[in-house]
């Protein structure tokens, strides 16, 4: 059996993979960095989404066990009308420490004045897989528009001001289970897990 370890300590994004590639039929067990004394601190510098999720896989990797694969994620909302921001630094966009409450509140005060047909925007997430002479990335979006008030209680971050191109309800509005077939998170998990299924371990 391979061992992926997630560059994350959120318990729902580590039963989230494992659930996927469980149901994908994959031999693959997801444990967390705890299972390796803790999540080192890394320093988010990049650029782009790819950049950061890369950074943070290689810092798994570096206190890891050589044999094992490691995976990170890194996402976030980019709006047309702010030239694609918050992007790479969507979870501390109205600064340190993170808050998404007043992210969200910055970027209402900041599309104020921005009309309903110009709110596009698109949740993005990059996984970046590392190993042993390994290192691929799988990216997934999501398009909607960008809603003038918050709707919905559930999701986090920028949820209940996403209204996706699918559906009716935003994000923080949906259940989980429809989430998860059409977010940008999603979108990258199916692309890793078809990349697992062309491999042999």
């Amino acid at each position: 059996m391979k061992t992926i370890y997630l560059a994350s300590g959120n318990t729902h994004k580590l039963h989230e993979l494992q659930t996927a590639l469980d149901q994908a039929g994959l031999s693959v067990q997801v444990l967390g960095p705890d299972k390796m004394g803790g999540m080192p601190e890394v320093e988010e510098t990049g650029t782009t989404f790819e950049a950061n999720a890369l950074l943070k896989a290689h810092a798994l990797q570096e206190i890891g066990h050589s044999d094992a694969w490691f995976l990170a994620d890194d996402s976030g909302i980019e709006i047309d009308a702010l030239n694609g921001r918050p992007g790479v630094i969507s979870a501390r966009y109205a600064g340190e420490p993170c808050d998404d409450e007043a992210n969200n509140d910055k970027v209402l005060e900041e599309m104020r004045e921005v009309s309903d047909c110009k709110r596009s925007c698109r949740f993005r997430c990059v996984l970046a897989l590392v190993g042993k002479d390994l290192e691929e990335t799988f990216a997934g979006a999501c398009e909607g528009d960008l809603l003038q008030k918050r709707r919905g209680s559930g999701g986090f971050g920028y949820d209940p001001l996403f209204l996706p191109n699918e559906s009716a309800s935003t994000f923080a509005e949906i259940s989980l289970d429809e989430k998860a077939k059409i977010s940008h998170r999603a979108r990258a998990l199916t692309k890793l897990i078809d990349w697992l299924k062309s491999q042999s371990f």
